[in-house]
């Protein structure tokens, strides 16, 4: 799909935006609402008001002004969540353009026939080849292949995808590169991946959560407070010998209820949501967003997630009376055939350390590394043999070939291990020659993050299969607060149990079908796209990246969405107060002198007052709705810096704001009219 430049794309998504925000003026949709739809009620009775005097030939400026306001705050509300929804749709247009009309090859008792994709169903089994589209979500049960995932991740580089592994996940609408696979589908029309997807980013299956629900029960609560406080003002105002009509009433209480939050609050949701899937991630609900923010605890794997996974070659460590540039030389002679990270890395740590290493031989035997030996290496013309493997598999290999074993090698093989390395041995037919230390690189930034969190009230643990003096050694340089060594999967459920019995919130991340009760148990489980599809429908967020370490955004992502949703919150009904002590004096004042003294703000008059407060109020939600889409910046502080902040930044700005914002307006007021 051709990309549009960002402005052009912007221009799109508003124009898109303001026509949904005219749909949502339909009084059914509008209800979901409470706080807009009694704004959007009262536009309709002003709208009545001034057709009345209209055709009654009496003045009706204030009527229609009140009521334009009324329309434009009603209007911008709906906007705030169109501009949301906008967003998750242009995602949506180029998802769904991986969704065309494909072709599939189904397998029925070995035989190959051609049919429609919408065809499948869940158990056929595909066969796809070079060059052809992924039909539909499926697992590998033959072959190997790389994948071109870019049409759902935007990841322009090629996966590896093979059966038989945790790794055996694909997706219908990606497209095969090279090799042949056999997959099994796993999705019926209408529920593949791409499809649940969709509708997410659209926002056409979005739902309140709990918060949100919660607020939004409140915001009604003091919606009819204010509702109740209006009506008794007409009575109130009589019998001081003041009058106020119904139009004067009615914006009265738009004033006064909580219009700013309960314009932004959806909006809010869904911009959260569009973070999450921004970072290539896609949540099942708005709730597993929302309660990434509340996580007390984070289970995390080392490999892939603290550390690269690739263990790489760092030092050489003769032992004995062994020269380095003979440990090295062999070690290079046993990896020119090594096929994995660890040998290559050998082969590049010689090369950086500008050792002189020996060409590859032309007439050697190469030994394969092979789950039976545990060991490669090769065999030269002149019958010297040199290996390399485990500490224990390479001391059976040398009493097996009459090698004595040096003293210093058990102490050096513990050194290694003591400093979160993984030990390997090289041997060659005459005597043990050193250790190659393998170390499993930590990523960068992952402390500083760590860091970040524990700032944020999140403790994190790192659970991993190694033994308890190479995860503690990784544990402290990685710097998370706790870690479980010689991990069984049965243990990370056993952990998340605990942890939720204790009143916490967990966290983890998986791939495997072995992760799937895990993945289901945490309160927010991130399931790997290249994963299962039984890790995929265990959790509630899956990255379509496949990166473990995405689930440290993810908790930022929801933590930055409560903190937004709280400081609009607070500003929100910091205004409502500021706006009550602004307005009721200016209103009273000429009719009560007692209320006179309440009156500060010398006020032009009840009319400006009324209607300098509807002009704010109008104002206010879209000067706010880049905040309410971008999101409060994020910074790590405990809660209760967090709250006094609040309440020092939103609570006593929005006290403030519309004393200022009220006066101005009503100055510009009184010299227009």
């Amino acid at each position: 799909m051709t990309k549009l430049p960002l402005n052009l794309l912007e221009k799109q998504i508003m124009g898109t935006a303001a026509k949904l925000a005219f749909k949502k003026l339909n009084p059914q949709t509008a209800a979901s609402n409470p706080v807009m739809f009694v704004v959007l009620i009262g536009t309709f009775i002003t709208a009545f008001f001034t057709l009345q005097h209209l055709f009654a030939g009496r003045s009706f400026g204030f009527e229609l002004t009140t009521t334009l306001l009324l329309l434009f705050t009603v209007w911008f509300a709906n906007f705030a969540e169109s501009v949301a929804e906008a967003r998750g749709r242009g995602q949506a247009a180029s998802l769904r353009s991986a969704k065309r009309a494909l072709k599939a090859h189904r397998l029925i008792k070995d035989c190959d026939e051609e049919v429609d994709a919408d065809q499948l169903r869940k158990g056929d089994r595909i066969r796809v080849s070079q060059g052809e589209h992924i039909p539909a979500d499926g697992e590998i049960v033959k072959g190997v292949a790389t994948i071109n995932e870019s049409a759902v991740t935007g990841e322009s580089a090629a996966v590896l995808r093979e059966a038989g592994g945790d790794r055996c996940g694909v997706i219908g609408g990606t497209k095969l590169l090279t090799g042949e696979i056999e997959f099994v589908v796993t999705a019926d029309p209408g529920h593949s991946f791409l499809d649940r997807m969709i509708g997410l980013v659209e926002g056409a299956k979005r739902q309140k959560t709990p918060n949100e629900t919660a607020l939004t029960v409140l915001l009604a609560a003091l919606t009819m407070v204010f509702i109740l406080v209006v009506i008794t003002l007409p009575p109130m105002a009589g019998f001081m010998g003041a009058g106020l009509d119904y139009t004067m009433l009615i914006a009265l209480l738009v004033c006064l209820i909580p219009t700013t939050i309960g314009g932004l609050l959806p909006a809010i949701g869904i911009a959260g949501m569009n973070r999450a899937l921004a970072a290539n991630v896609v949540a099942k609900s708005g709730k597993a967003v929302e309660v990434a923010g509340d996580i007390d605890t984070l289970l995390l794997d080392k490999t892939g997630t603290i550390t690269f996974g690739d263990r790489q070659a760092t030092r050489f460590l003769p032992v004995g009376n062994t020269i380095v540039e003979d440990l090295v030389s062999a070690a290079v002679l046993t990896s020119y055939e090594d096929p994995t990270p660890e040998g290559k890395s050998v082969l590049a740590l010689a090369d950086s350390g500008g050792y002189k290493v020996p060409e590859r031989p032309s007439n050697a035997d190469y030994i394969p590394f092979s789950a039976e030996t545990r060991l490669s290496g090769i065999s030269l013309a002149d019958r010297t043999i040199y290996v390399k493997g485990a500490s224990d598999t390479i001391q059976v290999w040398a009493e097996a070939h009459h090698i004595r074993v040096p003293n210093s090698l058990s102490a050096l093989v513990k050194d290694v291990a003591r400093n979160g390395g993984t030990p390997l041995v090289v041997a060659s037919s005459n005597q043990i020659l050193g250790v190659i230390a393998l170390t499993d690189v930590i990523k960068p930034g992952v402390a500083e993050r760590f860091a970040r969190l524990r700032a944020l009230g999140v403790r994190t643990v790192m659970v991993t299969g190694d033994n308890p003096i190479t995860a503690g050694v990784i544990a402290a340089e990685a710097g998370v607060d706790d870690f479980i060594a010689e991990a069984k999967p049965e243990d990370k459920l056993a952990l998340i149990r605990k942890e939720q019995a204790g009143g916490r919130l967990v966290a983890m991340v998986g791939d495997g079908t072995n992760d799937a009760p895990a993945l289901a148990q945490a309160d927010v489980g991130l399931a790997m796209n290249s994963g299962t599809q039984a890790a995929r429908e265990a959790g509630n967020m899956v990255d379509l990246d496949s990166d473990p370490a995405k689930l440290l955004a993810m908790v930022e992502v929801g933590k930055q969405l409560l903190i937004t949703r709280g400081a609009l919150t607070t500003f929100s009904l910091a205004n409502d107060v500021a706006k009550y002590f602004a307005i009721i004096p200016a209103v009273f004042a000429g009719a009560l002198p007692a209320i006179a003294a309440l009156d500060f703000m010398g006020l032009h008059s009840p009319v400006s007052a009324v209607l300098s407060a509807l002009i704010f109020n109008a104002l206010i939600i879209p000067a706010l709705i880049p905040l309410a889409l971008r999101g409060v910046k994020l910074r790590p502080m405990k809660a209760e810096q967090l709250l006094r902040n609040n309440m020092l930044v939103y609570g006593l700005g929005g006290v403030i704001l519309p004393f200022v914002a009220i006066k101005g307006i009503d100055l510009l007021l009184s010299v227009v009219v």
